[in-house]
This record gives structure tokens, C-alpha cells and sequence, in this order.
């Protein structure tokens, strides 16, 4: 007898009494009343059409939680399908299809020892449910609905599983409870991935600038770059915070004007207080999740990344959009290594996430960083220091077109 089948215990009914209980009470001991189910002949209990809610697993309970186990992974594969697919085909996205196809063979390594007893149990023309729809089961909109309405359907199964799987091996059931989480995980980077799609369709050029010298002479840079700009970052580690704020709030008021988005570099309170539209972060700054938890869902989120692996636990980890470098030797930052172009290309083929080029871009190697793949540049010093900067933005908004 298995001590992990608790279907193989001996059964007892809703008053605790196992056979054992029955022979001594035949033999003349003081018993209490037996129980409806006990009075019945066990063979009536084990061919009726289904086991009372209260009744022991035994043959007619075992069977119920293998047609559920079934019919739940059924649902659960089915939909991560339906998940992948759309990563595939729609998003474009190696990476998120990589982790529903990685999710898919999981689940079915997990449920691999059961393969026999579900198939045996299966009964579709026998199971009521198959005849029960409602009107909103055929109803979807977009590409979207499709996706999130089957990911809705994988954690519901996913629970159900947990659920019934912990009347057959606990091991089994918290293996089961680590797949709905990482289909939690991956139900978000679906979203954040269309979510930065959307509202970064058409940003390609991102200008970087500190805060000038002056309040009145970092105005007048901005609003000359604006009209070729579609998003600009503010950076500066030598103003104090409430200089900082100062130009930070000013930079609202234009760009929001112009129809720019605005981003504050690592400073999340500052993003807040001057109704920025977004924070960017690097490595060695807040987490996104610690973030996230501060600005709430409203405002994009970049990450600084250099590697492969930065890159995908940026995905990972809620990110809006990506910057990915430094690709060229920077005039304005020191770095001691460059991914450069290749960096590029492998972003480009595995993550469909925005992402922009940074590091030392400028006019003559932005053709490079379009034959990398990448649509979108990240620049700061060639516009800023240029005796023209409107001039530099009008030519890099030519070249990105």
C-alpha cells in the first residue's frame, strides 16, 4: 500500500469508522449508530455515477479527481498554447515564446507519472460540463483578449490541479503551485511587453540632457530640440534636488506641450512631484519591482542593460522598454567594455520589448544601429554640446525615419 496514493487508505466514512470499526461492531461492542453510507453495500457505493462531497476516496472518489486532474491539464497546455502562439506570432517575441514553450513542457513533466491513470479516466462524452457555455466564451475583440482570456484560463486550471492534486502527493502539488506563479510572471511580461508597444509605437529618437547651466539656457535648448524629439530623459548629478525639480518641472510644461514624453533618470520622488511621464534606471539603482511599488502602473519604466541576461530579467521584471549598450565609445560616459552591435542584433532577435541603442550614437553610426535591427536611439552629448542642436535632432529624425 502507498503511503503517497491516499486513494489505496482504507476508507472511512463520515464518522471516522474504518472497516475495522465495522467487524468490531459485529462482534457485539458498544458502536455508535452507523452512518447512512456505512449501511450501504459497498459495491452500491463504488457503481453509483459519482461519490457524495463528504464520502471517502475511495474507487468512485479516485476516479472524480483523475477526470479533473485531466481536464484541467488539458486546459492548462491548451491555453499556454493559445499564449505562445500569440508571443509567436503576433509580439514576434523569442524570448516570451521560449518561456510559454518552457511552461508547456514542464507541466507536462509534472503530470508525466499520472499519463496512464488520465487517459484511462477520461470521459468527454460522459462529462456534463462539455454542455455548458456561456455567450462571453465566444466573444473577444482583439489578438489580446484572445491571449489573456486562455492565460485566465491556465491559472484557473493551474489551481484546480494544485488544488486536487494534493489528495494524490503533496510534492506533486507544490510543483504545480510554482507553475501558476511563473504563469503570474509571465501573464505580466505579456502585458508590459504590449503595454510598451503601445504607447512607445512611434518613439524613436530619446535625447538625453542635463540640467545646463542655467534654468533660462536649458529651456531654450529644450524647446529648440522638441519638435524632432519623441521622448527626453533628464540626468543630472551636480544640481541639488530642488534645482533638479525646478528644471524638471519646466520640462513638464514643454514637453507636455510639444507631445514629448518626459523621463527622469534614477529620481522616482522627482518623476512624481513634476508629473514626469516615466524613470529610468540603471543597474546599480532601485530595482524596477521597488519601483514600481513607488510610481505605480501609470508611469514607463526603462532599464539600463548590457547583457543578454540584464535584458531578460528587465523583461522579467515589469520593464516598459530597454536601453541597450553602450554600443560606441561615449564622449560623455567612460566605459570599460562595449557590447556594441552584436548586443544589438540579439536583442533585436529574442526580445520585441521598445529598446533603444545607447552609448556614444550619434549622426555617422546610427545607419549601423538600424542594420542591427534596432529602430530606436538613445542620444545625449551630440545634440547638447552641437553648436546647432535643433539642427543635430531635425538630422537624426531624418535618419530614423
Amino acid at each position: 500500500m502507498s503511503r503517497s496514493d491516499p486513494f489505496a487508505q482504507p476508507p472511512k466514512d463520515f464518522h471516522g469508522e474504518s472497516p475495522a470499526d465495522e467487524l468490531s461492531a459485529r462482534s457485539g461492542a458498544p458502536q455508535a449508530a452507523p452512518s447512512p453510507e456505512a449501511q450501504s453495500p459497498a459495491a452500491d457505493r463504488l457503481s453509483g455515477p459519482a461519490p457524495s462531497p463528504g464520502e471517502p476516496l475511495v474507487a468512485a472518489g479516485r476516479q472524480a479527481v483523475w477526470r479533473i486532474i485531466d481536464a484541467n491539464a488539458n486546459r492548462a497546455s491548451e491555453g499556454l498554447r493559445v499564449a505562445e502562439e500569440y508571443a509567436r506570432f503576433v509580439l514576434d517575441d523569442a524570448h516570451l515564446t521560449g518561456w510559454c514553450k518552457q511552461l508547456r513542457h514542464d507541466l507536462q513533466t509534472v503530470l508525466a507519472p499520472w499519463s496512464a491513470e488520465l487517459l484511462l479516466a477520461r470521459d468527454t462524452m460522459g462529462d456534463v460540463g462539455t454542455r455548458l457555455t456561456t455567450a462571453q466564451e465566444y466573444q473577444r475583440s482583439t489578438l489580446r483578449d484572445v491571449a489573456q482570456a486562455n492565460l485566465n484560463r491556465v491559472e484557473q486550471s493551474l489551481r484546480c490541479l494544485e488544488e486536487y492534486a494534493k489528495l494524490l502527493q503533496a510534492e506533486r502539488a507544490a510543483q504545480l503551485e510554482s507553475l501558476r506563479y511563473r504563469v503570474y510572471t509571465l501573464a505580466q511580461m505579456l502585458h508590459a511587453t504590449d503595454r510598451g508597444l503601445t504607447r512607445l509605437q512611434a518613439t524613436r529618437l530619446y535625447v538625453l540632457l542635463d540640467g545646463g547651466s542655467d534654468q533660462e539656457s536649458f529651456e531654450r535648448l529644450l524647446a529648440a530640440i522638441l519638435p524632432s524629439v519623441d521622448m527626453i530623459q533628464l540626468r543630472d548629478k551636480r544640481l541639488d534636488d530642488r534645482q533638479l525639480l525646478e528644471r524638471a518641472r519646466a520640462a513638464r510644461s514643454l514637453t507636455q506641450a510639444a507631445g514629448v514624453l518626459l523621463v527622469l533618470n534614477d529620481r522616482p520622488d522627482l518623476a512624481l512631484l513634476a508629473a514626469a511621464d516615466g524613470v529610468h534606471l540603471g543597474q546599480e539603482d532601485l530595482p524596477v519591482r521597488d519601483v514600481r511599488r513607488l510610481v505605480g502602473t501609470d508611469l514607463l519604466l526603462g532599464v539600463s542593460t548590457h547583457t543578454m541576461q540584464q535584458a531578460r530579467q528587465a523583461v522579467v521584471d515589469g520593464a516598459d522598454y530597454l536601453g541597450c549598450g553602450p554600443t560606441f565609445p561615449s564622449r560623455t560616459k567612460r566605459f570599460d567594455q562595449f557590447p556594441g552591435l552584436e548586443f544589438l542584433r540579439s536583442v533585436h532577435l529574442e526580445i520585441r520589448l521598445p529598446a533603444f541603442a545607447i552609448g556614444g550614437v550619434e549622426p555617422d553610426n546610427v545607419p549601423q544601429v538600424l542594420a542591427a535591427g534596432l529602430p530606436r536611439v538613445a542620444v545625449s552629448g551630440c545634440v547638447q554640446r552641437a553648436p546647432d542642436p535643433a539642427s543635430v535632432a531635425r538630422h537624426l529624425r531624418q535618419l530614423l525615419s
